[in-house]
């Protein structure tokens, strides 16, 4: 159930209604939008009273919500969510580039692509630096010495970081050193890490699954949300089918999808949604073309020699290069930048 809020109600009738929810054994949660708040009910097995909620001031009407997913949907906030992180936008009519190298390899390394993301008008600096891999004999990261080197890159070039969180023991640490924190493809079912992001107050964005369909991705949202983080950012980066000349498909009809049923911001990773460097462009500038919020991609000075998913990563001057049609594209189908 959705219980929405007159255009200008005070404080203390939406805390009246938070109120009356927790006082039925319910739990509310605060969903602000552009024009008034909603307030989402959920805790209950079966149809709440709507009676219970009109002798409140402020209650413009009550919902019930058919959808699984009670908070990340349009049902319950029909106007876009604008994630924001260091004057970055997503959602909303924006579109962010977050680019880096998949794994941070050294200070050389890394520093050499932030500043270049940078001068290509890149917004967010992504590069891991715990790196979950199918092999235990990969390359792992260089873990908290990697998150020290994103320090250094995010205090000398401005950009927010972004890095992926690989468990519930080591988010305290990621959580200090990122501004984005990134749950895998691996992990968009992990429930317990889920629900420990959702009790942060940071940013994060949810990678679909291997093979999830988009209302699992929905669901793995909500657990989430439902711990009361509502900065949340859903990433498509390609699903496992039969196919096997690219490394996933990336389904971005899936995308156009989302933003229908969801809220919240979508971006499109092509770089793992084919594995091949050269994609990544014509994907990317597909998804800026059809209303994506963002775009991640990997590059990195010398993909030959990269210690992690080297074939999908552009090399700088290709980044480059692609970063300006990126922002032709965004200005022509009427995105801002950043």
């Amino acid at each position: 159930m959705l219980i929405v809020m007159s255009p200008g109600a005070s404080r203390a009738e939406i805390d009246a209604v938070l109120g009356r929810v927790r006082d039925l054994g319910f739990a509310p949660h605060e969903i602000p939008g552009a024009q008034r708040v909603a307030i989402g009910i959920t805790g209950n097995d079966g149809p709440v009273d709507a009676d219970r909620f009109a002798d409140l001031r402020g209650v413009a009407d009550v919902v019930r919500v058919s959808k699984p997913y009670k908070l990340v949907g349009r049902e319950a906030k029909p106007d876009d969510t604008i994630v924001s992180v260091g004057g970055v936008a997503m959602g909303g009519g924006h579109t962010a580039i977050m680019a880096g190298p998949c794994a941070v390899e050294s200070r050389d390394q890394l520093l050499a692509v932030a500043r270049a993301v940078k001068a290509a008008g890149g917004h967010i600096l992504r590069g891991g630096a715990f790196k979950p891999r199918t092999s235990p004999y990969a390359f792992q990261g260089l873990k908290e010495e990697g998150l020290r080197l994103l320090d250094e890159a995010r205090r000398e070039t401005g950009l927010p970081v972004i890095t992926e969180v690989k468990d519930v023991e080591t988010l305290p640490l990621v959580e200090k050193w990122s501004d984005i924190l990134q749950i895998g493809a691996r992990n968009m079912q992990n429930f317990s890490l889920l629900e420990a992001v959702g009790g942060t107050r940071k940013p994060v964005m949810l990678k679909r699954g291997l093979s999830a369909t988009i209302a699992e991705m929905l669901m793995a949202a909500e657990y989430i949300m439902s711990r009361g983080n509502h900065q949340i950012i859903l990433c498509e980066r390609g699903i496992r089918t039969f196919e096997t000349a690219t490394r996933n498909t990336l389904d971005l009809g899936g995308v156009v999808v989302l933003r229908a049923m969801s809220h919240l911001p979508v971006v499109v990773d092509p770089s793992h949604g084919v594995g091949l460097w050269y994609a990544v462009g014509p994907l990317a500038r597909a998804a800026v073309a059809l209303g994506a919020d963002g775009v991640m991609m990997e590059v990195h000075p010398d993909p030959a020699h990269a210690l992690s998913d080297g074939p999908q990563s552009l090399r700088i001057d290709r980044f480059t290069s692609l970063m300006g049609e990126l922002r032709r594209i965004a200005d022509v189908v009427g995105r801002a930048w950043g």
